[in-house]
């Protein structure tokens, strides 16, 4: 670690998407032995959305899964993972169902 570093702190992001179709990245300094949980607290997502949890919620770095008490390098993304609401395989069957649905109601022009 550098000493203009250990003096600045480290440059990191943290980013969650509170709900479906939103999402929210702030960037921040954190003081060099911060860790997940404490950038998490810095960013003020978790004050401005109540329930995102990261006790509960998996939390991870540049999207590996990691502990909250995981210590951040320079450059890292904190990411809180929301739980999913539908299992990923089911989504897929849902769309591909509708396409089918909507091809078969529609007729081509002649």
């Amino acid at each position: 670690m550098a000493p203009a570093e250990a003096s600045i702190g480290l440059a990191v992001t943290v980013a969650c998407s509170p709900a479906e179709g939103r999402a929210e990245e702030v960037s921040l300094t954190v003081p060099v032995g911060a860790t997940v949980l404490d950038a998490l607290r810095a960013s003020g997502l978790l004050a401005r959305h109540p329930q995102l949890d990261p006790t509960r919620q998996a939390v991870g770095i540049w999207g590996r899964v990691c502990a909250p008490d995981a210590q951040l390098k320079a450059g890292d993304r904190v990411e809180i993972y929301r739980p999913l609401q539908v299992d990923p395989k089911e989504a897929r069957r849902r769309r591909q169902r509708l396409q089918r649905e909507a091809a078969a109601t529609c007729s081509p022009r002649r």
